[in-house]
């Protein structure tokens, strides 16, 4: 298991290219998707994304995932008052190769049937169960 504000720089998904603004990008891709964050806030320096808003913790929580599973961003610091919102007792996972989405939920619920719930808590970030990849991070979501 790992904390939730740390990522894997040279993984996920690339938003941003040489000669755009990647905090313009990931801001964009969060509003897009919105897990119910407001006021979303977000600058980007040397690989550290600073995020702020406001939400509930699961909102931010998935904001937070969204911006660190971005190729090139290997920190998410929260703007203001929002860290102890957002410090709960979720739990998360970094996906190791081999790794399914059913694998995961047996891991955590022993229940491989579960990982509907673990697709549903990570919808932000996962587009697709069957396309998910090691390095990337992710809610487990209380059984």
């Amino acid at each position: 298991m790992s904390g939730l504000f740390d990522f894997a720089k040279t993984i996920g998904k690339k938003i941003f290219g040489d000669g755009e603004e990647p905090a313009a990008k990931i801001k964009a891709m969060i509003e897009k998707d919105n897990p119910g964050v407001n006021d979303v806030a977000v600058a980007f320096k040397d690989g550290v994304v600073s995020l702020g808003g406001s939400g509930s913790s699961e909102a931010l929580q998935k904001a937070i995932l969204m911006a660190g599973n971005v190729m090139g961003v290997r920190e998410v610091k929260i703007q203001g008052e929002q860290k102890a919102a957002v410090e709960d007792s979720t739990q998360f996972y970094v996906i190791k190769s081999g790794d399914t989405l059913s694998a995961i939920a047996k891991q955590f619920y022993d229940d491989a049937n579960k990982n509907q719930a673990i697709f549903d808590a990570n919808r932000e970030v996962v587009k697709d169960a069957n396309l998910i990849f090691p390095g990337q991070k992710g809610r487990i979501p209380k059984a």
